[in-house]
């Protein structure tokens, strides 16, 4: 059984997808934002569009106390866990009004009994959680500031407590090597949630959905690489690489914002965004460009296949709530072309989605 959890509002798409990639999986909703699916195929992988974060192989657990739940936890723990390698834990809940910190406190509790559980039973285990310190014998502290967000390493394990009450919950516990493979379904995020990023010196908030994507993949625009930036008017895309000291070809009918148009590091090409083609390859393809769909599915693609660049994150528009099945064309026909590639509806996304990831080499 998979738990995974979706915006809220978006059950209805995420469950669609679902049903498109295993027409006989069983789903139930159990709250705003969490559909449990029973009957996926063994080993799916994803990506799923619609899902923040999943819990894979989850089962129902009891928190009838705070020192019962650690308790249970701990013995699991000790029982499915390497005892010598390195794993993340997050627990934390979904339930109560959207946007609120219903269960903060109790998931803060929860953890740090788990720890002092550790710490007695089996400290081995302890050493390996993920942010902590052990000199001296004392773990650092846990807050939410030193969550690890960088993507799983192979010898990673992930443990995920989502509490969907105050007294119940899932767990999902993946021992190594499973969250390196699982990479877009399983995020490193809590709650598979990025916070929305604020620049008000960008030209439009259009830029979280870029920073965003960077931070999914691990990986940021750097100064001296090159970017091409299609649809760029009026420059939010063109903004981040150029304010890190990366070089930006900006392609639009329209002009930029009057300081990007004279920035040093930002060319403006006036054209067609989907005519455009580079004369050589470059590192980071940006396309936040509004279009049809297919128009969009269509340039990535292309591109991807070219070569013409290493990296990529690209929005695909929608109008209607009818055409997310689009999105279907591209987890068939990227794998094959792409070292790793995501397709996530992102926390920064309105009605659209983002396609971001790295070309294969050639052989």
């Amino acid at each position: 059984m998979h738990l995974f959890l979706s915006a809220p509002g978006m059950e209805r798409f995420l469950g669609e997808e679902l049903l498109r990639a295993c027409a006989s999986a069983h789903l139930e909703p159990i709250g705003e934002g969490l559909l449990v699916a029973k009957g996926m195929p063994e080993g799916f992988r994803g990506p799923v569009v619609f899902a923040r974060q999943c819990l894979p192989d989850a089962t129902p657990f009891p928190v009838t106390s705070i020192r019962g739940a650690a308790e249970t936890l701990t013995t699991r723990l000790i029982g499915e866990l390497p005892l010598d390698g390195p794993w993340r834990l997050h627990i934390v809940a979904r339930y109560g009004l959207v946007g609120s910190d219903a269960g903060a406190h109790r998931c803060e509790l929860i953890r740090e009994a788990v720890v002092e559980q550790l710490r007695k039973r089996r400290r081995s285990l302890l050493r390996g959680l993920s942010g902590r310190r052990t000199e001296a014998g004392t773990p650092a502290s846990t807050s939410k500031e030193e969550t690890d967000t960088s993507p799983f390493a192979p010898d990673e394990s992930f443990v995920q407590l989502l509490l969907t009450s105050p007294d119940s919950g899932f767990v999902s516990i993946v021992p190594a090597p499973g969250p390196s493979g699982l990479l877009g379904l399983v995020w490193p995020f809590q709650r598979g949630e990025v916070p929305v990023a604020v620049d008000k010196e960008a030209p439009s908030r259009a830029f979280a959905k870029l920073v965003e994507s960077e931070a999914r993949l691990g990986l940021r625009i750097a100064a001296g690489e090159t970017c091409v930036d299609l649809g760029a008017s009026p420059g939010s895309w063109t903004y981040v690489p150029a304010m890190r000291g990366a070089r930006v070809t900006a392609v639009d009918r329209s002009p930029l914002r009057d300081d990007l148009m004279r920035h040093p590091r930002v060319g403006f090409v006036q054209g067609d965004a989907f005519r455009f083609v580079p004369e050589t390859a470059v590192d980071w393809l940006l396309c936040d460009v509004i279009a049809a769909p297919e128009r969009s599915i269509d340039l990535v693609l292309d591109w991807v296949r070219a070569r013409r660049c290493r990296r990529f994150v690209v929005t695909i528009k929608f109008k209607g709530d009818g055409e997310y099945a689009a999105l279907d064309r591209l987890k068939r026909e990227m794998p094959p072309l792409a070292a790793r590639f995501h397709l996530l509806h992102l926390c920064a996304n309105k009605n659209e989605v983002c396609v971001f990831g790295e070309v294969l080499r050639e052989p």
